[in-house]
């Protein structure tokens, strides 16, 4: 799992523990399930979102297994239990000319080769943050216009690299003298730029190229996954290039597709809104 998986876990059983302290309950692998239940509104009343119960109840899950598997309890507090359910929110995107307008930056400025580069990759492939962090440039395959992606779980895919984002990245090579264990975006110190300078610069970049959305990184790939759902149609193939495990996750794009396609209808179907 990752690091950020991990410390969230971590917090959620340390809020466990700690409310089995103020109730006076003693070690939490004791539970019942009504006590269980009992801790999740807790942290309802407390004001956590759902998504946030969601997780908490989601990492007693895991503990409880875990207590479960090793013969440390005999049946797990926890089975049965369900969160509350979350509203899922429609993720925002750039519209295609806003993408352009903001991939297309000049390259006189400093940086401005590696900039662009970093732009046009993350549109043109969709990669996740860590991902585009952690490239060097032996996993670009610029004759096939490939990139090897290690992602989420230690999964690999290869993700095409659009004809513009490949020229910015082999000038951005040659201007920046890289070899191929060197990162493609390197930090201050010489290693992966970190995921924080990226989530700033590109806020600064797109309020210089006059987008005055807060565009961060993942917009990046929401407008990618959108933009390819809308040409193309195909869901599948849009899952294998977010490398999403579950196809469940890549639907939340068949509601934004949805709604270009009801734009299209209202601008264009002569009944479609209401006369004044």
């Amino acid at each position: 799992m990752s690091a950020h998986t991990l410390d969230a876990y971590q917090r959620d059983l340390a809020a466990l523990s700690q409310w089995c302290e103020a109730q006076d309950l003693g070690d939490p692998q004791a539970l019942s399930g009504d006590r269980l239940r009992e801790f999740i509104a807790a942290e309802h009343r407390r004001g956590l979102a759902a998504k946030s119960l969601q997780r908490r109840l989601s990492a007693c899950r895991s503990f409880y297994t875990w207590l479960l598997k090793n013969r440390a309890i005999a049946t797990s507090p926890a089975a049965g239990l369900r969160a509350p359910k979350a509203p899922r929110k429609l993720p925002q995107v750039l519209d295609a000319d806003e993408a352009v307008q903001l991939v297309e930056l000049p390259t006189d400025a400093p940086l401005g080769l590696r900039d662009r580069a970093l732009l046009e990759l993350f549109y043109s492939s969709g990669l996740r943050l860590s991902e585009l962090c952690a490239l060097r440039w032996r996993d670009l395959d610029v004759a096939s216009g490939l990139v090897l992606v290690h992602g989420k779980g230690n999964r690999e895919r290869a993700v095409p690299v659009g004809s513009h984002a490949l020229a910015a990245l082999q000038q951005w090579r040659c201007d920046s003298a890289g070899t191929a264990e060197k990162p493609v975006f390197p930090g201050r110190g010489g290693g992966p730029i970190t995921p924080r300078a990226v989530q700033i610069r590109i806020k600064q970049l797109a309020q210089r190229q006059g987008l005055f959305k807060h565009v961060h990184p993942h917009m990046l790939r929401h407008s990618f996954a959108s933009h390819i759902l809308e040409s193309s149609g195909d869901l599948r193939g849009v899952q294998e290039l977010l490398g999403h495990a579950d196809i469940a996750t890549t639907q939340i794009y068949t509601h934004l597709d949805f709604q270009h396609l009801a734009k299209v209808y209202d601008a264009s179907h002569p009944r479609a809104r209401r006369k004044s």
